[in-house]
């Protein structure tokens, strides 16, 4: 059979190609290229990490290629380089079905589907709407989801094995900021003081969440022991505002929209907003399991650049009304348009009587900072999650893919930011990630 060159117009690509594996000569040289770019995405890494000759055969002799690369591959996210660098190449899997919970700070990837961003890239997804989180982590491991909508420290607990089984997880972006609140009771309007809140039952949607490590802090600051002076139970956001109008619970930390739907349904008010705690806090991330991006870089890569397409829609102030609109369907967020309209542009109703304008309530940052994932460890380190000794800086990147976020978001005009930690102050107390261990043991409440 005559060889024919597979970029040459004229050529016949309807034969199967000279080694007789694939369907022609076109999918022949996209497979030549990607093994091409992995050998020298390994010759670069053994290069980078034993300079010498000598020191790298010493080692290559002792282990073997095959285990001297398995071992490297666990400690770096070579999928997701490996994505970057054939970000062009085809489409490795297409039909991809994501994972959500219907709250608002889900909007980036719900957004992504209405406004073609998914079937732009290529992607056939499928959105899928769950009842809470428990059963997105379940739905991951077991491999039902190839990406989800997942709390901020789920990814963090889910690698570590803790109240999982061990399933190394990447934090893509991080889905929004703020975004939260503190909403009681209206039997509660005169109690606003969290030192008179000794028996209260207060419902948290996980405990590998944003929201219980915040209501603990708060509770915690203000003097109350979070296992011993009141009741945290977990209870799936859909079923928040219920429960409240029912009396089972007193109040809770939440996403919104369901801090803003217990007041438009006159059964709560709004305490607090999350960004009074933390300004700039992580909520809810966008994570993907480390071995789909091993297996579809390609894929990885293209549903990396819908996700952060949207997030900068997300992002302007000018698009939340029409967010409101597009998200406020049953298939999606299933609210009407009015409450999430109040917590998308920040101009709302507190419950309290007043019409509070915060256009900061919530935002949609999708830059994944190593100190977010240090401070959720050193609160997962206080309360107990956690024991012993906790290696910050190799699991927040081993999770949390900083580079590759930077990269891509670069390379959509997005300028992220340089540094890969900051500071920052939860409740007046500063947050140096660099002494993230002492700030863990520091605090007079805690169970480590």
């Amino acid at each position: 059979m005559s060889l024919q060159n597979p970029f040459d117009p004229d050529a016949d690509l309807s034969a199967s190609c000279a080694c007789g594996k694939h369907a022609d000569e076109v999918e022949h040289a996209a497979v030549e290229e990607a093994a091409i770019s992995q050998r020298v995405i390994e010759s670069t890494v053994m290069r980078a990490l034993f300079p010498q000759d000598a020191e790298r055969r010493r080692f290559l002799s002792a282990v073997g290629a095959a285990s001297a690369w398995a071992a490297i591959s666990s400690l770096i996210p070579f999928g997701a380089l490996e994505a970057m660098a054939q970000d062009k190449g085809a489409l490795e899997k297409k039909d991809l079905k994501i994972g959500f919970i219907a709250i608002t700070c889900a909007s980036p990837l719900i957004m992504a589907e209405p406004l073609g961003f998914y079937r732009n890239e290529g992607l056939n997804v499928s959105m899928m709407k769950a009842a809470g989180w428990a059963l997105i982590r379940d739905k991951v491991l077991n491999r039902e989801f190839d990406a989800s909508h997942m709390l901020a420290p789920m990814p963090l607990a889910i690698s570590m094995g803790i109240g999982s089984n061990v399933m190394p997880t990447k934090v893509m972006t991080i889905q929004n900021i703020n975004g939260q609140a503190i909403t009681l009771a209206l039997k509660h309007k005169a109690n606003r003081d969290p030192k008179n809140w000794k028996g209260f039952k207060l419902a948290i949607p996980f405990e590998y969440s944003m929201h219980n490590f915040l209501l603990r802090y708060y509770l915690a600051e203000n003097g109350l022991d979070p296992d011993r002076d009141v009741q945290l139970r977990v209870v799936p956001p859909p079923e928040m505002v219920a429960n409240l109008r029912a009396g089972n619970i007193d109040g809770f930390l939440a996403p919104d929209p369901v801090n803003q739907r217990a007041v438009y349904d006159e059964v709560g008010f709004i305490h607090m907003l999350s960004r009074e705690i933390w300004d700039g806090h992580p909520c809810c991330s966008f994570a993907i399991p480390g071995d789909f991006i091993r297996q579809n870089p390609n894929s990885f890569a293209a549903l990396y650049r819908a996700i952060l397409k949207s997030a900068a829609m997300a992002r302007d102030p000018k698009n939340r009304p029409i967010m409101a609109e597009v998200l406020a369907p049953a298939n999606y967020l299933n609210q009407p348009k009015a409450v999430l309209e109040q917590v998308l542009t920040g101009k709302f109703a507190d419950g309290l009587g007043n019409v509070r304008n915060v256009p900061e309530r919530v935002d949609y940052d999708p830059f994944p900072w190593y100190s977010m994932a240090y401070w959720i460890l050193s609160q997962m380190k206080r309360w107990g999650y956690v024991k012993g000794e906790v290696k910050y800086q190799d699991i927040a990147e081993k999770v949390y893919l900083l580079t590759d976020a930077r990269k891509a978001m670069s390379e959509l005009g997005m300028a992220p930011p340089k540094e890969n930690l900051k500071k920052f102050k939860v409740m007046g107390r500063e947050f140096d990630p660099a002494k993230a261990d002492a700030y863990a043991n520091s605090f007079a409440i805690r169970r480590s």
